[in-house]
């Protein structure tokens, strides 16, 4: 064995140290990304210098061998705090173009209790606002909507997509008839575990309680379950809390190791989902929209109905493809009352202040039999820049 001058204690206190100069060194990087987002607005260049970021990615990694880190740790980090400082800066920028909007407070409504994935994906989204919450939990999605209708609360917190399961249809019908528009998005990682309140195995599970979204996500690990009877819950949390207050070795529930741990329940078994890269796309509505400066990308969602007859469809994505406007999301979705007659949903990656997207809509109004922007608001998806990295 090695004998090392330092006992366990002082190398443990030596960490610390380390870890509390890293902690004040990003503060000190985030408020100098800060500094770089003010002398943006006087040159209007975009935010994303994507070869700026690809030339720091090169240098950090080579920086990095010369102190034997490996260059997938260095990337890995500065991703994150690339990543950081984009919606920091798109933030601040948004603040200005949004004066009144500026709330140190925000009422927000959302699906489900505290420790949903509605209310994680809440708490992630504004905390890079610098807003502080007061939740307001509903038990249904129409709720969320009638909460900001009414002026009860501000911002409404509202699934839209999943990469495992699709699209939530109910979230986009309801949408048809709402006179709130989108004002932001956020992506939100989603770990399905089976939680139980005792403990048990697996083979004594006989009954899940679940919302049915995730049901749906973990369809293939609950397969292999056998004959498991699924109760259906209107949100996560109302399934954990509903096993919490059961403690039986027989039930379980699909939800979040991190809020089950709010209802005293521990994973049974993690990794559930379908697929190892789960994640919901989140929508952000309010009674106001919000202007998207020109300094940060932006994404439109609109609704539109097409004429019944042959092309019509193509014919309004043809606008769009040679305006070069990327499209990223189409839906279609029944019109009540008018059977065989959809409304599709369209997001396009373009702000809706710029003279291309003013020109895509003067072109759809002519081509559709109906057509309304949802909204415009900042795209919070930072792809990461990629570097090739030397194996």
């Amino acid at each position: 064995m090695t004998d090392t001058p330092y006992s366990l204690d002082d190398i443990r206190q030596n960490v610390s140290r380390i870890d509390n100069e890293i902690i004040k060194l990003l503060a000190e990087r985030r408020k100098l990304s800060l500094e770089v987002a003010k002398s943006k607005i006087q040159t209007a260049k975009p935010v994303r210098d994507q070869a700026r970021e690809h030339d720091l990615l090169l240098r950090l990694i080579e920086a990095g061998e010369a102190e034997q880190l490996d260059a997938q740790y260095v990337t890995q980090i500065f991703h994150t705090i690339i990543e950081d400082s984009v919606l920091y800066q798109q933030a601040y920028l948004q603040k200005l173009a949004n004066p009144d909007s500026l709330q140190p407070v925000a009422r927000v409504s959302f699906l489900g209790a505290k420790g949903s994935y509605s209310n994680l994906a809440s708490r992630s989204y504004f905390s890079k606002k610098q807003t502080k919450l007061v939740e307001m939990s509903c038990s249904t999605f129409r709720d969320v909507i009638s909460m900001v209708e009414t002026g009860n609360a501000d911002y409404g917190v509202l699934p839209i997509e999943n990469t495992s399961s699709g699209s939530i249809n109910e979230v986009y019908d309801l949408l048809q008839h709402t006179s709130l528009s989108i004002v932001g998005e956020i992506s939100q990682p989603i770990e399905h575990c089976l939680l139980t309140a005792v403990d048990t195995g697996i083979d004594q599970i006989d009954t899940l309680y679940s919302h049915p979204q995730p049901h749906q996500q973990c369809s293939e690990y609950l397969h292999s379950l056998g004959n498991i009877t699924q109760e259906y819950c209107s949100s996560t949390a109302e399934a954990m809390k509903k096993v919490a207050e059961l403690k039986q070795p027989n039930v379980a529930a699909i939800g979040n190791a991190s809020s089950g741990e709010l209802y005293g329940l521990s994973p049974l078994k993690t990794n559930i989902a379908n697929q190892p890269e789960n994640v919901t796309r989140f929508i952000v509505v309010a009674r106001k929209a919000v202007d998207v400066t020109s300094l940060i990308p932006a994404k439109t969602t609109l609704i539109m109905s097409t004429p019944q007859k042959a092309g019509s469809l193509v014919e309004c994505l043809l606008v769009l493809r040679n305006l070069n406007i990327n499209m990223t999301k189409l839906e279609s979705r029944p019109v009540i009352g008018n059977p065989w007659e959809e409304m599709f949903y369209v997001d396009v990656e373009e702000n809706l202040k710029s003279p291309v997207m003013q020109e895509a809509l003067e072109e759809l109004t002519r081509v559709t039999r109906f057509i309304k922007v949802l909204g415009c608001y900042p795209s919070e998806n930072v792809k990461p820049t990629e570097v090739e990295i030397e194996e």
